[in-house]
């Protein structure tokens, strides 16, 4: 809303006024202000959740501590939820495709998970929102997000051309004192950046390669199949981190932080060339809500840290991960999930492993074994003896480790 006013007062000559035209500065206003709403609102928020009795319902699984979090005020997303909708609408460009895609992704999935935090609760139902019904919901999410991503006009990427007499250019732009130009044009492609690689772009098309001249043709399928799966995954994988105080809130907002920065360089045609990766329009904007997932997630972490006063709940943890998967699916990096979001796909696989080792061997010996001592990953090492904190903040170093190595993919071929 504030680019729009300030938009038209720049056209009025005021003082001032063009410095909103930059990303930078929005993106900064962004972080200040989801910051100054989650922690000065957070702590009216918290109050009112104390105030209603809505604590936390807590299982003894016998791990130290655990039973000390028993009242704790859950439901604490929707300080996460604010603390990004509100920056964003003031600061971003409100008919920007990706933004609307960002706020329809946090509203949606902050919904369901507010209905599942709801259901626990004030319905007394430890179960909450079924999890068929959850994963509809996230699938209807990814669908969404797909088909958009695939059949919007607004959705595109912007390659080179060596002969622009064959093609539509769209964009010429002067690179210096040579006065040579490169010539653009904007096309629709399932194409993803594919890390580690010279060349790193990989088109899904090729996954159905067997369909010879068909597979450019339906390659759109295989794009929506993929952002769904990459939806659920990490939505469910953010959800499944959320077990110890500042857990899947510091890493977050690492993950957060990185995703940023390729949202930047992806967005501007200078970094983008420089770099060799690919060149999306407009995803630049997408810097700016980044910004206020990072404030929000940070300035949540105010409260969240060991010994948390507010839990996020499903509310939060389920719009966190859907947000991470949705944001790389935009600016082509959701191969790079496995590697940012290397903490959630490590508790995601210790549960799979886990499940599915002790139904091998309850099968094959009539008693079921387990890998881990208890799963997700950082329950086992509360087993082990390892203090909660400890644990946390190893967690979050493994992570900004991740962060730099996905980084670094940038020039790492």
């Amino acid at each position: 809303m504030f680019y729009y006013l300030f938009k038209y007062l720049n056209e009025l000559n005021f003082p001032g006024a063009g410095v909103f035209e930059y990303i930078s500065f929005r993106a900064s206003m962004a972080i200040i202000a989801s910051l100054i709403i989650s922690i000065f609102f957070g702590k009216k928020i918290i109050k009112f959740l104390q105030k209603k009795q809505i604590g936390e319902e807590v299982r003894n699984l016998g791990l130290e501590g655990q039973m000390q979090k028993k009242g704790t005020p859950t439901m604490g997303g929707l300080i996460i939820l604010i603390s990004i909708v509100i920056p964003t609408l003031l600061f971003a460009k409100l008919d920007n495709i990706y933004v609307i895609l960002m706020l329809v992704t946090t509203l949606w999935l902050g919904g369901i998970g507010f209905i599942d935090d709801y259901i626990k609760v004030f319905k007394s139902n430890k179960k909450g929102l079924s999890g068929k019904l959850k994963i509809v919901s996230q699938i209807i999410l990814g669908l969404i997000v797909g088909v958009t991503l695939y059949f919007s006009d607004d959705v595109v990427i912007r390659t080179k051309v060596a002969d622009p007499t064959k093609q539509e250019v769209v964009e010429v732009i002067n690179n210096g004192a040579d006065k040579m130009s490169d010539y653009y044009v904007d096309i629709k492609s399932t194409k993803t950046t594919i890390p580690f690689f010279k060349n790193n772009e990989f088109d899904y098309a090729k996954i159905i390669w067997f369909l010879g001249d068909k597979a450019v043709k339906y390659s759109w399928i295989v794009f929506i199949i993929i952002t769904i799966f990459i939806v659920v995954a990490v939505s469910n994988g953010a959800n499944l981190t959320d077990g110890l105080d500042g857990l899947a809130t510091g890493t977050s907002a690492i993950i957060g932080a990185t995703l940023g920065v390729f949202a930047y360089v992806s967005g501007n045609y200078i970094a983008a060339d420089y770099l060799q990766i690919m060149y999306i329009p407009n995803t630049g904007e997408l810097v700016i809500f980044m910004g206020a997932f990072v404030g929000a997630t940070i300035g949540f972490l105010w409260y969240n840290s060991y010994p948390a006063q507010v839990f996020m709940g499903d509310t939060g943890s389920l719009c966190i991960g859907g947000i991470i998967a949705v944001f790389a699916i935009i600016i082509k990096k959701e191969l790079l999930i496995p590697v940012l979001c290397g903490v959630f796909f490590a508790e995601s696989l210790s549960v799979t492993i886990q499940v599915l080792y002790f139904k091998y061997t309850r099968k094959k010996t009539g008693v079921g074994k387990r890998i881990f001592l208890m799963s997700p990953l950082h329950h086992h090492f509360q087993m082990k003896g390892l203090p909660e904190n400890k644990i946390v903040m190893r967690f979050i170093i493994i992570s900004l480790l991740l962060a730099v190595l996905t980084v670094v993919t940038l020039k790492l071929r």
